[in-house]
């Protein structure tokens, strides 16, 4: 997948996320211009693109229903909360990410918080009121999804890799072992991604064996893509990325590249992404653009 045909399909994922973004009133203008804000501010679109993609490889047709568009603006919401939360004082205290303010920076720490719990609740808003415009017999495909989506998200997903970073990153004494990164890896950074193929396959009517190896490709894309992350703040363009270089270095955190050495890294990411994308010829259907999507993200700059 080329840059320019990547491009093309951000800017219609765009035109998707903002048609079911809120509507500010009298008295929540504040907030929800701060939520609509943080949602704004660019991103490759990553998650409701996996999911777009994965719909299309068991869809009979070309034709996206409404419910599928919600998910995909759901979970670009959950995704851009989990970033207003993790810039904060109390996190990672970024200043800048995709090179503007962070929302707390923009509209400070109080909103930086309530903007992020504003845009986790209207993901599940969203899905809620699409579920209740649906026919009885696509519902249980829908709840289906919306499990996935909600588990993903939580304590057993990105929130419980999360929590196990900050304590690591705050806990003086606490010396950050292989296997508890791989945790944080496997969890913060994969679920999200792993819930966007899932669910992307659960809406187009996939069987739970097709579901599950959809799992395992996106756990490992999602391994790939975080050790890539970690490469990038060694070696990227500050202006390319959108943040500051070197972050996780001066914050004295551990990465995948801290225990294995940056060459190691690159090869980490290939072996991870090439595993995912041999994992897809067990799916009998045309897996192409899944492949080129996994194979794009081991190359990317930023």
């Amino acid at each position: 997948m080329d840059k320019q045909a990547l491009l093309k399909k951000t800017e219609q994922i765009n035109t998707v996320i903002e048609a079911f973004l809120p509507k500010e009133g009298e008295y929540d203008q504040l907030i929800v211009n701060a939520m609509n804000y943080s949602v704004l501010a660019g991103g490759k679109r990553l998650r409701p693109l996996m999911m777009q993609t994965a719909f299309h490889v068991f869809a009979n047709d070309t034709k996206e229903p409404e419910i599928l568009h919600r998910f995909m603006a759901a979970i670009e919401c959950i995704h851009t909360y989990s970033l207003c939360h993790d810039d904060l004082p109390s996190m990672d205290n970024d200043m800048y990410r995709r090179g503007n303010l962070t929302t707390h920076a923009k509209y400070g720490e109080a909103f930086g918080i309530l903007a992020g719990d504003g845009l986790l609740n209207y993901a599940f808003e969203l899905i809620a009121e699409g579920m209740l415009q649906e026919e009885a017999a696509a519902l249980a495909k829908d709840v289906h999804a919306f499990c996935v989506l909600a588990e993903k998200a939580g304590y057993r997903g990105m929130v419980g890799g999360q929590s196990l970073d900050v304590f690591l990153d705050q806990t003086q004494d606490a010396d950050t072992k292989q296997e508890q990164l791989e945790y944080i890896y496997r969890t913060k950074t994969s679920a999200l991604l792993e819930a966007s193929f899932m669910i992307g396959a659960i809406l187009a009517g996939a069987s739970e064996q097709e579901i599950s190896i959809l799992e395992d490709v996106a756990g490992k894309t999602g391994f790939a893509f975080q050790i890539q992350d970690d490469i990038l703040d060694l070696t990227g363009d500050e202006e390319v990325i959108g943040k500051p270089i070197h972050s996780d270095e001066k914050n004295g955190k551990k990465t995948f590249v801290s225990f294995a050495g940056l060459e190691q890294a690159k090869k980490a990411v290939e072996e991870y992404s090439m595993d995912a994308v041999r994992l897809l010829d067990e799916i009998p259907y045309p897996t192409d653009e899944m492949k080129e999507l996994i194979t794009y993200l081991m190359d990317r700059d930023n």
